[in-house]
């Protein structure tokens, strides 16, 4: 296994693992702070932007790669 495909699987599992874990902390913080449904959609929606973002990186960029 070369160097450039060791850290192009860590970079897809270790940020996949940062993303489960910030969905996590989104759960948490809409539990801890009594949210409710609404303040609960909110947290996830705009937190949840970044991540999107992050995603949406991905796939446009393999898209004009081919």
């Amino acid at each position: 296994m070369d160097v450039e495909l060791f850290e192009t699987i860590s970079l897809y599992v270790c940020v996949s693992g940062l993303i489960l874990y910030m969905f996590y902390i989104m759960y948490k913080l809409s539990r801890e702070s009594k949210a409710g449904k609404f303040g609960t959609f909110a947290i996830f929606l705009t937190l949840g932007l970044g991540i999107f973002g992050f995603i949406a990186k991905e796939i446009i960029t393999l898209i004009l790669d081919y």
